[in-house]
C-alpha cells in the first residue's frame, strides 16, 4: 500500500507549521517510527521557510500593483502568492517535494547523499565531505564545522541534507526552486503501510 498528497500553500509564515503537522499526522496514522518522522518534519519545515522567504517571482512588488512579498505571475499578470508540498509514501520510503515559483537556485544544486546514510543505502564516502558536486554546490560551512551563527541564512538547506538520505535541489526553468528528498522509512509494529 502507498499514499501520497500535495498541498498547494500561501507563501506565508502560519503555512510552515500547517504542513509539517499534516506531514506528522500522515506518518502517524500510517505508523512510521515517531524519529524518522520527526526528521522529515524538520527538513520539510525548512523546505517550506524556504520558499515563504524566497519563493516569489524576482521584482514581486516592484509593478506597484502587488504587496511586498507577492510574486507576479508574468503571463497572467496576477499575483502568484502559492507553493507545493507533495509527499509520497510506498512502504519503503517516504519521498517530500516542495515546489516554488521563485528565482530558483542561484548555481545549480545537484543530488546529494546524507553524511549518515540509512541501512541498505549507498555511501557517498567516494566524495569530499561537503565538496561540491558537479556544476553543485554544497553547504556553506567547512567540514566538521556547522555554519556560522551570525549567517543570516543558509543554515536550513544544510539541515535538510542532514536530515534526509538523498537531496535534489534544482531549478524548473522560468517556474523556480524545486527542493526533493527521501528518507527509508522505518515502522512501528503493526504499522498500517508496513512492507510485507
Amino acid at each position: 500500500m502507498s499514499m501520497w498528497w500535495s498541498l498547494h500553500l500561501r507563501r506565508e509564515a502560519a503555512s510552515v507549521p500547517l504542513a509539517r503537522r499534516f506531514l506528522l499526522g500522515t506518518m502517524e496514522t500510517a505508523g512510521v517510527d515517531p524519529d524518522i518522522s520527526y526528521d522529515l518534519s524538520v527538513a520539510l519545515s525548512e523546505a517550506c521557510a524556504n520558499a515563504v522567504e524566497h519563493g516569489g517571482r524576482p521584482g514581486a512588488g516592484e509593478a506597484g500593483d502587488a504587496d511586498p512579498g507577492q510574486a507576479v505571475d508574468e503571463r497572467s499578470g496576477q499575483t502568484n502568492e502559492q507553493y507545493r508540498v507533495t509527499a509520497y509514501l510506498d512502504g519503503e520510503k517516504c519521498r517530500i517535494e516542495v515546489a516554488d515559483s521563485g528565482p530558483g537556485f542561484p548555481v545549480r544544486r545537484t543530488l546529494r547523499t546524507a553524511a549518515h546514510p540509512s541501512a541498505g543505502q549507498p555511501s557517498d564516502s567516494h566524495l569530499p565531505a561537503r565538496q561540491p558536486s558537479p556544476g553543485g554546490v554544497a553547504c556553506a560551512a567547512p567540514p566538521g564545522e556547522p555554519p556560522s551563527i551570525m549567517a543570516e541564512s543558509g543554515r536550513g538547506l544544510c539541515l535538510i541534507e542532514e536530515l534526509a538520505d538523498h537531496v535534489t535541489f534544482g531549478n524548473r526553468p522560468g517556474r523556480g526552486a524545486v527542493v526533493s528528498f527521501d528518507k527509508v522509512l522505518k515502522w512501528r509494529e503493526g504499522a498500517l503501510l508496513m512492507v510485507s
